[in-house]
């Protein structure tokens, strides 16, 4: 029993954390705005993590896993490999308020200095090529896509979306319609379908 009330805490403190990251960002949240946010002491949250370093690294886990776990069904929800694309792309893009990739983007960020959030980032992109490979050579394999090199096309379709995602987010130079649609024709492109079949 006190080991499922440690367990609701931590999931606790993990969605506090993310909200307060979302405000001010991973680099200027600070454990305090954490406890207080959930009206608990400092020494609650390093009672569950050790350092800020491992709250942050744990909370951008957590983050990363719920648009994981969205990848996962939007793919298993698919009826064939054109369907499995294009749920695929729609849930990975920026979409509603966009509060996951405003995380993502500022963990790039951090990451250049951080080791940590640089091994989850590159364990996080690994899961997401991963399942868009799968996809690809899924559609190659029953007949949909024709894809000499889907390695190669996974890592282009992968590129223009971070590289959209950032032009969409920070730099606001660049529509959600737009990165929609050229990231539909490019990934139709790449896998040699009619881009309306991704719409």
């Amino acid at each position: 029993m006190v080991r499922q009330r440690v367990e609701v805490r931590r999931d606790e403190i993990l969605a506090a954390t993310i909200g307060q990251v979302e405000v001010r960002g991973l680099a200027q949240t600070r454990v305090s705005d954490v406890a207080n946010a959930l009206d608990i002491s400092p020494g609650l949250v390093f009672y569950h993590f050790d350092t800020k370093d491992a709250l942050l690294v744990a909370a951008f886990e957590h983050a990363a896993a719920l648009d994981l776990a969205r990848l996962d069904r939007a793919v298993r929800r698919g009826v064939d490999a054109t369907d499995r694309l294009r749920r695929l792309l729609a849930v990975y893009g920026p979409t509603g308020s966009a509060s996951g990739w405003r995380i993502w983007i500022d963990a790039w960020a951090l990451a250049l200095h951080e080791p940590d959030i640089r091994a989850t980032l590159r364990r996080l992109d690994d899961r997401w090529r991963s399942a868009l490979h799968e996809v690809v050579v899924g559609g190659v394999a029953e007949g949909s896509f024709r894809c000499p090199d889907p390695h190669a096309a996974v890592s282009r379709i992968s590129a223009l979306l971070d590289g959209l995602s950032v032009a969409t987010l920070a730099y606001r130079n660049v529509t959600r319609t737009q990165l929609r649609t050229w990231v539909r024709e490019a990934a139709a492109r790449e896998v040699a379908v009619d881009p309306e079949l991704l719409t």
